[in-house]
């Protein structure tokens, strides 16, 4: 975790003080459903719950329990030893019949399930400024890309809606993640609930928003957190495709884009006239930091046999990194895009640029349409387009046209002019955005 990319709230979520207030309630809950089952004394079960909720516990002690560990070498002793002095006898039954991953694999879901919470609200915050940009730009005219070449026209409300239906989808597998992941084991050694019964999972998990695993092996099953950080190595995707595209029309020879360039900022420490792409550039980066995580979580999900802990320090890294390195750069997008500079006249520019190249397909069409075939269509529609091409888009597609005999033996000049029409491109906009920001059921 790198303070400069990182917010409080999720920071907090992976804290020392938030992983062993989590602990607490699991031994705490677990000790309440044990003894609504006559499995330790319901007299003590009752204290060791109303200890929690006077907050026996107060201030974790976090140097306290790091010098048990270091004699103990075992962090959730450590813990429940520290934890055990703030009760009576009754302290005996803390962690009756339970194992370690019982602790650390509900208190991961947990954690787990509170970040993707956050991810969540990221991702609305996200989507919300998406769809104002988009909808404000709905009928920008501009040039559409294909290999970085002019295509045919776009606009560039149809750019941020693209955008918002990516992120989209990426909220909802987001949430299918968030729900598979956040799974409880109190199940014992080796899964079996010898001597701890299902009924105290089950407590659990309802106590702490979760749901009891199905089959576990001491361990909950790894591919559900796998699946987990593909998620966010996805959503990291789609910020570093939206990022990407920004850099690209912020470029000097497109410059139809731009990040906002605040008062005082400073470009270069060399070239006083630089306004560079910082923030989209420094998501791209981010992007490949939270990918990272994916192939270290695949990895975690083959265990030797019931269990073993080749994951734990793994998931000591990826957890924290992945979530508060996601949960920063989607606020950092969300305030690109709403700041975003856009320049319209510079999109009308660059889609003139070229003499009108972009409607040779409406042009190919026509012809065929009108009869010819379609190979003698295009190669006519390319002689000329070419020209225009070599000339820098000097020339105009449009008067080449209308000086070929061949053209004109089967379109009219009113009939090449309408192909030109630009509005033609922008018909089927509304019809889009309907699909894209239809309300849901």
């Amino acid at each position: 975790m790198v303070p400069r990319y990182s917010r409080p709230a999720m920071t907090a979520i992976w804290s020392a003080e938030n992983r062993y207030r989590i602990w607490w309630q699991i031994e705490v809950f677990a000790a309440e459903a044990m003894g609504k089952i006559g499995m330790i004394p319901a007299d003590d079960a009752a204290t060791i719950r109303a200890a929690y909720d006077r907050n026996a516990l107060g201030e974790i002690d976090i140097e306290a329990i790091d010098a048990i560990e270091a004699v103990t070498k075992h962090d959730v002793i450590a813990f429940l030893t520290w934890a055990g002095e703030k009760l009576g006898p009754e302290r005996r039954w803390l962690h009756q019949g339970m194992t370690s991953s019982d602790v650390l694999d509900t208190a991961l879901a947990v954690q787990l399930k509170q970040a993707a919470d956050l991810l969540i609200a990221d991702l609305d915050a996200l989507l919300e400024v998406l769809k104002r940009r988009a909808f404000e730009h709905k009928l920008t005219p501009t040039i559409g890309r294909s290999h970085g070449i002019h295509a045919e026209p776009t606009t560039f409300g149809l750019k941020l809606a693209q955008a918002y239906a990516e992120f989209a989808r990426n909220r909802e597998r987001l949430i299918a993640a968030r729900d598979d992941v956040a799974t409880c084991a109190i199940s014992g050694a080796v899964g079996t609930f010898a001597n701890v019964p299902p009924a105290v999972e089950e407590h659990v998990a309802a106590e702490l928003g979760l749901t009891a695993e199905p089959i576990s092996t001491q361990v909950i099953p790894r591919d559900r957190h796998a699946m987990f950080f593909g998620t966010l190595g996805v959503i990291a995707s789609s910020i570093e495709r939206l990022a990407t595209e920004i850099r690209h029309l912020q470029r000097t020879e497109v410059l139809e884009a731009e990040e906002y360039f605040s008062p005082g900022q400073k470009g270069s420490s060399a070239m006083p006239h630089k306004r560079n792409p910082v923030l989209t550039e420094n998501l791209t980066g981010l992007a490949r930091m939270v990918r990272s995580a994916v192939t270290p979580a695949l990895e975690n999900v083959a265990l030797w046999h019931e269990r073993d802990i080749s994951h734990s320090s793994v998931e000591r890294f990826i957890g924290p990194d992945a979530t508060i390195t996601l949960d920063f750069a989607l606020a950092r997008l969300a305030g690109v895009v709403d700041k975003l500079l856009v320049y319209p006249e510079r999109m009308q520019k660059n889609l003139d640029r070229m003499g009108g190249l972009v409607h040779s397909q409406r042009v190919l069409l026509a012809l065929t349409q009108a009869g010819m075939s379609r190979e003698d269509s295009y190669a006519l529609v390319q002689r000329n387009a070419m020209k225009v091409w070599e000339s820098d888009g000097q020339l105009s597609l449009l008067e080449l046209l209308k000086s070929d005999a061949e053209v004109t033996s089967r379109l009219s000049n009113a009939q090449l002019e309408e192909l030109f029409d630009l509005q033609h491109h922008l018909k089927n906009v509304d019809g889009i955005f309907d699909r894209v920001f239809k309300p849901t059921a």
